[in-house]
C-alpha cells in the first residue's frame, strides 16, 4: 500500500481552477470584499478615492484597506509582511485581484488615512446596529497601555534633554548658557525625528514603558466596539466623557438614556455630572481618598450633610460650618472650643477641630455610586475584558505599535477595531449572512 500522492507538477487540466472556485461563498474574505465595496470612499475621506484622468494610475484605495483588513484578521500588520502575502497567498491573489503593491504603496496608505479609516469603522458600527448586533443600551468603557513603537532609551533620553532645556530656560542668561542651550536643543530636535515626542511612561504588566492608552467603548449586548480612542494620558480619570460622548454619537438614535458602566479608575464628579445633563448614566464607584489620619478616626461617612444650611452634621450633632472651595471640594471645618469640649473628639480627630472635605458635584458621584450594583460590575468584566484581550494578542500578536506618534497609533487602533467587529460579527452572523446583509443593506 503506497502513500496519498498529489498531481504531478507539470500535468496539465482540461477545464483549469479559477481563483474564483478557490474561496468559498461564506469565506470571510468574501465578507472584506462586500464590506469596503459598499463603502463612500470620498465621503469617508480617502485619498485619490477617484481615479484621475492624467498622471500615472495609483492603487484604488479601496484594494489597499482590504489588504489591510486581510492582514490584522490574519496578526499581520508589517507593510513588507504584507507585500510578500500578496505574492503567494491564494485568498489575497482572489481579494486583490492578483495585484501586487510594493510596501511603500501599503505603508503610506496606512500612514495618509487614520481619520478615514476611523469614518469608515464608524460605517461598520452603523451596519452592526442595522442587522440588530447592536442595542445601544448599557456601553462598558475600559483602558488599556499599549507599547508604543520607541525604545525605552530613546524616550528616555528625550525626557531628560527637555526637563534640562526647561531648566537652562530659567538660568541666568549667560553667552556660554545661550550656547550649551542651543546645543542641547539640536540635539533634542535630532532625537525627535527617531522617537514619539507625545509619548510618555506609564505602568504597564511589564513595568514602566513608553506606551499610550488605548480607550474602547463596547456594546454590552454581543461585545462589539461602538468607539474607540488612543491617548497619552497615563490615568483613565479624565476619558469618562469624552468615551460615553463618542459611545452616545456612535448610537445615535438609539434608546435613551444610555448606561455607561466602567471601573473605579474613571470615578470623576465633573464628568459624571455632565454625563447626566446629556442622557447619559453612569455605574461607577467613587473614588474616595482617606479624610482622617487613622482607621480609628471617623471618615466622612458619619458626617450628614445639610442641605439648607449648607452645614455638615457630625456624629455628636454639632454643625461644622463652610470655610469655601478648596480645589474640587469644600471644606467644612468645626469650631475649636466645640470640638476641644466634645467626648467624641479622640474618635473624631487629633487636631484641635476636625475638618471635612465635601466634593463639588457629591450628588452626581454619590448617584454614580449607588448605581455600580454588583451586577452592574459583573456586567463590565465580561463585556469589555475580552475585546482587549483579542485586540491585543489575536489582531496584534503583541500589544505593540508599529507606527510612531499619536496619529500611527489611532490608525493601527482602528484598523485593529475594525478587523475585530468583522471577526465578531462573522461568529454571531456566519460568513453568508454577512455577505448578504453587507451586500442588500
Amino acid at each position: 500500500m503506497g502513500f496519498i500522492e498529489g498531481e504531478a507538477r507539470g500535468q496539465g487540466a482540461l477545464f483549469p481552477t479559477s481563483l474564483e472556485e478557490l474561496i468559498p461563498q461564506d469565506h470571510f474574505c468574501r465578507v472584506i470584499d462586500a464590506f469596503v465595496n459598499r463603502l463612500d470612499m470620498q465621503r469617508l475621506g480617502f485619498v485619490r478615492a477617484e481615479a484621475a484622468e492624467t498622471g500615472r494610475p495609483g492603487y484604488d484605495p479601496r484594494d489597499l484597506l482590504k489588504l489591510y483588513l486581510y492582514g490584522y484578521l490574519q496578526q499581520i500588520r508589517s507593510s513588507r509582511r504584507l507585500e510578500n502575502e500578496c505574492r503567494r497567498n491564494v485568498e489575497l491573489l482572489w481579494l486583490l485581484g492578483r495585484l501586487y503593491p510594493d510596501h511603500k504603496s501599503i505603508a503610506e496608505f496606512r500612514r495618509l488615512h487614520r481619520q478615514a479609516v476611523s469614518e469608515a469603522g464608524a460605517e461598520l458600527v452603523k451596519l452592526a446596529r442595522s442587522v440588530g448586533l447592536i442595542r445601544g443600551e448599557w456601553v462598558a468603557i475600559d483602558g488599556s497601555k499599549f507599547r508604543a513603537a520607541s525604545s525605552v532609551s530613546s524616550v528616555h533620553e528625550r525626557i531628560l534633554l527637555e526637563r534640562y532645556l526647561e531648566g537652562l530656560d530659567t538660568a541666568d542668561g549667560e553667552d556660554e548658557l545661550r550656547v550649551e542651550n542651543g546645543a542641547v536643543a539640536l540635539a533634542l530636535e535630532k532625537l525627535r525625528q527617531h522617537t514619539e515626542p507625545e509619548v510618555r511612561f506609564m505602568k504597564t504588566s511589564q513595568g514602566m514603558l513608553p506606551a499610550y492608552n488605548v480607550q474602547t467603548a463596547v456594546d454590552a449586548e454581543h461585545g462589539l466596539i461602538v468607539a474607540q480612542k488612543v491617548s497619552d494620558e497615563p490615568a483613565d480619570n479624565r476619558s469618562l466623557l469624552p468615551m460615553a460622548e463618542a459611545a452616545q454619537a456612535a448610537l445615535e438614535g438609539t434608546s435613551s438614556p444610555l448606561h455607561v458602566v466602567a471601573d473605579a479608575g474613571y470615578s470623576n464628579g465633573e464628568q459624571a455630572a455632565s454625563c447626566e445633563s446629556q442622557g447619559i448614566l453612569p455605574h461607577i464607584p467613587a473614588k474616595r481618598g482617606v479624610n482622617t489620619r487613622g482607621r480609628q478616626l471617623f471618615d466622612r461617612t458619619a458626617f450628614r450633610y445639610q442641605e439648607q444650611s449648607n452645614t455638615m452634621l457630625c456624629p455628636a450633632g454639632h454643625s461644622l460650618r463652610s470655610d469655601g472651595r478648596s480645589g474640587r471640594a469644600l471644606a467644612y471645618l468645626g469650631r475649636p472650643e466645640v470640638c476641644g469640649a466634645c467626648t467624641l473628639k479622640p474618635q473624631c480627630t487629633t487636631s484641635r477641630r476636625r475638618t471635612v472635605h465635601r466634593h463639588v458635584y457629591e450628588e452626581a458621584l454619590e448617584r454614580m455610586h449607588q448605581r455600580a450594583t454588583p451586577a452592574a460590575m459583573a456586567l463590565r468584566r465580561r463585556t469589555v475584558e475580552y475585546p482587549f484581550a483579542i485586540l491585543k494578542y489575536g489582531i496584534f500578536r503583541h500589544p505593540r505599535f508599529l507606527l510612531r506618534g499619536l496619529d500611527g497609533a489611532r490608525c493601527e487602533i482602528g484598523l485593529a477595531v475594525m478587523a475585530y467587529n468583522l471577526k465578531r460579527m462573522l461568529n454571531l452572523l456566519g460568513g453568508a449572512v454577512l455577505k448578504n446583509a453587507l451586500q442588500t443593506t
